[in-house]
């Protein structure tokens, strides 16, 4: 099965480039909202944050205490460092489990903000970004998420830069709201279909 990356900058639409994909059949891994889950539903993980961070990393009812852990890690490399370290793992399980559960599948997306930040690009054999300018995707954010123009730009700052990523990538998805998404998502699905063929991944 191949693994196609995707990924895109802070309002890029890289979520909404996803769900096209879904509906044309293929499994798609949303790594970030993976990530929320497996920190109160993965025992290794939950046992690791606990002894890492404290017991009261968590609340009685199982669920993660979030003021906790952000009192620690914001404004802190370090220990993000660490609670990067000892998540990233438990997504990685999440993965190779809906990889299991997809076996038939031509193709699976991983969709993830940190793709490259975080390594896991290595393991995909194709990449996409989502690109749109960057006044478009600071308009989107601050109507999505009803933040200020500055809070937009420190989280686009904490990321590598859309320029970068497209060097990195080896397929792009125009979403700057003329050029319509849904025809390059086909052009791009076709062309995994016949990679995934050649490739003898498809019967």
């Amino acid at each position: 099965m191949l693994k196609i990356g995707l990924t895109g900058n802070i309002g890029s639409g890289k979520t909404t480039v996803a769900k096209v994909f879904e509906l044309l059949g293929i499994p798609v891994f949303y790594a970030d909202d993976e990530a929320k889950n497996v920190m109160v539903t993965d025992t290794i993980l939950v046992d690791a944050i606990k002894q890492s961070f404290g017991s009261e990393s968590y609340f009685e009812d199982g669920s993660l205490n979030r003021k906790h852990i952000a009192g620690i890690v914001f404004n802190n490399s370090t220990q993000l460092q660490k609670l990067n370290a000892l998540v990233h793992p438990a997504v990685f399980r999440a993965f190779d489990n809906l990889e299991a559960k997809a076996k038939g599948a031509p193709y699976i997306i991983r969709e993830a903000a940190i793709l490259f930040e975080s390594g896991s690009y290595k393991t995909c054999q194709r990449t996409i970004v989502v690109t749109a300018p960057l006044d478009v995707r600071i308009a989107r954010v601050m109507q999505r998420d009803g933040i200020l123009r500055t809070e937009v730009e420190s989280r686009e700052a904490r990321q590598i830069s859309e320029e970068e990523k497209k060097n990195m990538a080896d397929d792009i998805i125009i979403n700057d709201d003329h050029q319509l998404v849904i025809p390059q998502v086909l052009a791009l699905h076709n062309k995994y279909l016949a990679m995934a063929k050649s490739l003898n991944l498809v019967h």
